[in-house]
């Protein structure tokens, strides 16, 4: 057991991010994204949301500032500007973490997909809202 370490980071998830490196992606997704398609580790975290999964991961994981976007999230079909909840709580999550490092960049789905394959790994999270599927971009400490 660790102090103050968030109970959903994992022996493994922790490992995985120590691995990473600045502006390596992360891939933190729903229970519906095909994240074993990458060919990449997947972390199971499919037992919470994308909010519990946020707080976790940015407590310990730092958000790229030097760019505008660090975060990029799939755009729902029919509606990319329409934002759901868990996007707004990540949004709210990596705000309170670092204000710079917090923009949020709309991509379109199958656009979405094409980025997925520049990640080091995905945590797939058991979120029922469709398109909480996000690209992190890993900053320095």
């Amino acid at each position: 057991m660790l102090k103050n370490i968030n109970p959903l980071l994992t022996g493994e998830l922790l490992h995985l991010l120590d691995e990473l490196g600045h502006g390596d992606q992360l891939g933190l997704v729903d229970r519906n994204f095909p994240a074993y398609r990458y060919d990449m580790p997947v972390i199971d975290l499919r037992g919470a949301d994308t909010r519990a999964a946020a707080e976790a991961l940015l407590s310990v994981f730092p958000l790229d500032a030097f760019v505008d976007t660090p975060i990029e999230r799939m755009e729902i079909d029919g509606s990319p500007d329409e934002v759901t909840a868990a996007t707004t709580a990540l949004a709210e999550i990596a705000a309170a973490q670092d204000p710079e490092a917090a923009g949020v960049e709309s991509v379109e789905r199958f656009d979405f997909y094409q980025r997925a394959t520049a990640a080091r790994g995905f945590i797939q999270t058991g979120e029922t809202i469709p398109y909480s599927c996000y690209l992190l971009k890993k900053g320095v400490v």
